[in-house]
């Protein structure tokens, strides 16, 4: 018979999700980085975000049949040990991809303004064309710029016409990178590829941060802009002072995604456990309504929405807080 009421540890700092789950599950919320193997022994589900190491030493002896990271990316679960021992694995893949592509659309008004050019005077390079690159693509492109792909899983399996990471590194005026971590991708911008950048070529991060070599980026002197940094929540000082844009890891932090990845965490465990939250969305969130935005209505309207320069002021004058700015960050409302 299946336990009427499962066992759920989860991040203290997912929203949502816990005022959906409190009157069918006991729940245990808790910070992320603390989660221990003490905590989740008896437990049947674990949701949690990238602060909480998913492996042996975590689940070893456990009860628990599902993992559910509320985020895309997955290199903190140890999935191949999980699939041994029988264990669910479930990414919220796809949940904040327009709350990246509006952090990278600020960064782009906002490299235009500085230096003076339109979209149709620039190559932009996109490293990964997942939810994220391929949002970013379309929508670039309608804005104007020149889009080169590079995205060699894919392009190995649909022959979409990607090009090889040193074409699209040389061509490019701008660089952005919207790759998964993994063996394949740690350091894929090290100091070879960024030598083979035009010097004004801006880097632009918001995949993870071991993505860019990031003392490498430092003594290319490239212009970058990065919301992901190697070794978070501590970071290279003279990287973060070095930085046209700078944030805390938050591109993705619209009040729309993060109830997405809720949603589908109330989905996965509806799943499991018969849990009558298949459908279930926060209703203090107003759905996503994805539309066409022009460059021109895209200037008079970003800073509103995503600031840039007030954010990147308040984490290089505050670094030391960079867990505090994460956790108590306002979420932004996606309006694109």
């Amino acid at each position: 018979m299946k336990n009427l009421r499962p066992i759920v540890v989860m991040d203290r700092a997912i929203p949502f999700l816990g005022e959906a789950l409190a009157p069918y599950c006991e729940l245990r919320v808790l910070p992320g980085g603390a989660i221990t193997a003490a905590d989740v022994r008896d437990a049947d589900a674990l949701v949690v975000r990238t602060r909480t190491r998913c492996d042996e030493q975590l689940l070893q002896g456990s009860r628990v049949r599902v993992v559910i990271t509320a985020t895309i990316g997955y290199d903190h679960i140890d999935r191949a040990w999980c699939q041994s021992q029988g264990i669910r694995v479930e990414t919220a893949a796809g949940c904040n991809a327009r709350g990246v592509l509006q952090w990278v659309a600020a960064v782009l008004v906002g490299a235009a303004r500085r230096e003076g050019w339109r979209p149709e005077q620039k190559t932009l390079g996109v490293v990964g064309v997942g939810h994220v690159g391929s949002l970013v693509k379309a929508y670039a492109e309608s804005w104007g710029f020149r889009v080169i792909c590079c995205d060699p899983p894919r392009e190995e399996r649909e022959h979409l016409g990607f090009r090889p990471l040193e074409e699209v590194a040389r061509e490019a005026d701008l660089l952005t990178f919207h790759t998964p971590l993994d063996p394949t991708t740690h350091h894929l911008a090290d100091a070879s590829l960024l030598a083979q950048l035009k010097p004004e070529c801006l880097v632009i991060n918001s995949s993870r941060g071991p993505v860019v070599d990031n003392e490498a980026l430092l003594q290319s002197g490239l212009a970058c802009a990065l919301d992901v940094w190697e070794e978070e929540p501590q970071l290279n000082r003279s990287l973060l002072a070095h930085a046209v844009v700078a944030t805390p890891h938050v591109a993705g932090y619209t009040a729309q995604g993060k109830a997405n990845a809720s949603a589908i965490a109330a989905r996965i465990l509806s799943e499991e456990f018969s849990l009558p939250l298949a459908n279930w969305y926060p209703h203090t969130v107003t759905p996503p309504s994805p539309r066409p935005i022009s460059w021109n209505e895209l200037c008079r309207t970003i800073d509103a929405h995503c600031d840039l320069r007030a954010e990147s002021q308040i984490f290089k004058q505050h670094p030391e807080q960079f867990e505090a700015l994460r956790d108590g960050y306002c979420y932004r409302e996606e309006y694109f």
